[in-house]
């Protein structure tokens, strides 16, 4: 059983395959990839076709299953629960519904519109950019099936525990409710969707491939550079487990970032190679994909300053402790 998902893990999701062929192709051409520019192109090819090719794949299958999920199913299946039941339902939800952060903000928006309770929407803001079944895949590709699980469970766990705390805090009367000026249009987009699911599932990974290569091209070039060009001594020393402050670091670093989950990956990946921690890593993932600027900044015009702050306070913070937890663990799950 241990063999058939090592090949599962390093042949189709990791496809080492695609590195020999590549490292083949490129001896054949003259090029070194022993040498530090030779292992950068190596690196560059590598990570680019494999994230672009499971990227498309995996965007198609969350589209399909995304289809069954519009927004007004979604709010009746979550005004069924109460409490912190329907906070882990939502975040649960958030898994479902890909990609970036800036792309949730407006179903967040819905779901304030229709008397959910603030903490349920919530908790779908945070886990929603933060772990999807995307994330899931290329993360097992790269760090294996327990690290990937581990983040997820820890993703959902923090997007349902922060949640509760803003529902526990009150602050219905910090946000700003916007009118859809869409809300037909969008109801014949859903019955359209309803009858070419397929359709949609290509559109939508095109589309996505198309609003995210660039992230991926930069995020891959970066981790070429780190792979191949940093000392490990100074990725050691600044984002090492023995440096206390390295998760911390990473975090604020990440937080004004923006791009995808799957630009940073490449980046934590190359972190990783040259002796990171993994909660350091992973707390940089989580900050660029949870906490990025632009989607910080979409959230101002329906979040007052107060409940902003502390949003970001309570994600931040949640962000840390994972972090430090996923440092700890680190030898029982690589």
């Amino acid at each position: 059983m241990s063999l058939v998902w090592d090949f599962i893990q390093n042949q189709i999701l990791g496809m080492k395959w695609l590195n020999t062929l590549i490292d083949s192709a490129l001896s054949a051409l003259g090029l070194d990839t022993s040498s530090r520019l030779g292992g950068s192109i190596l690196f560059f090819c590598y990570d680019v076709i494999k994230i672009i090719i499971l990227l498309w794949v995996l965007i198609f299958i969350i589209s399909y299953i995304e289809s069954y999920f519009p927004p007004e199913r979604n709010e009746r299946i979550l005004g069924r629960f109460k409490g912190i039941t329907a906070n882990t339902v939502a975040a649960l939800l958030g898994t479902v519904t890909p990609f970036c952060s800036c792309s949730s903000i407006p179903i967040f928006i819905g779901f304030t519109k229709t008397g959910l309770s603030l903490g349920v929407t919530f908790s779908f803001l945070i886990s929603s950019p933060l772990v999807d079944l995307g994330s899931l895949i290329l993360l097992t590709s790269i760090f294996g099936a327990k690290t990937a699980v581990t983040y997820v469970i820890l993703g959902v766990v923090l997007a349902v525990i922060g949640g509760t705390i803003i529902d526990k805090m009150h602050m219905e009367k910090h946000i700003t409710l916007i009118e859809d000026e869409h809300k037909e249009a969008n109801e014949q987009a859903w019955t359209w969707l309803q009858n070419h699911r397929i359709k949609y599932s290509v559109k939508t990974a095109l589309s996505t491939l198309k609003s995210v290569y660039l992230y991926i091209l930069i995020g891959v070039g970066i981790g070429a550079i780190i792979h191949n060009w940093i000392p490990q001594e100074f990725i050691i020393n600044l984002l090492g487990s023995d440096n206390p402050f390295s998760v911390i670091l990473a975090a604020v670093v990440g937080i004004p970032m923006y791009a995808d989950i799957f630009g940073t990956i490449p980046i934590a990946e190359a972190l990783l190679y040259k002796g990171a921690g993994l909660g350091t890593v992973l707390s940089f993932m989580m900050g660029v994909t949870a906490l990025s600027l632009p989607s910080l900044i979409m959230l101002k015009k329906v979040l007052k300053p107060k409940l902003l702050i502390t949003f970001t306070a309570i994600v931040t913070a949640g962000i840390i402790i994972t972090g430090y937890l996923f440092n700890l663990a680190q030898p029982l799950l690589i």
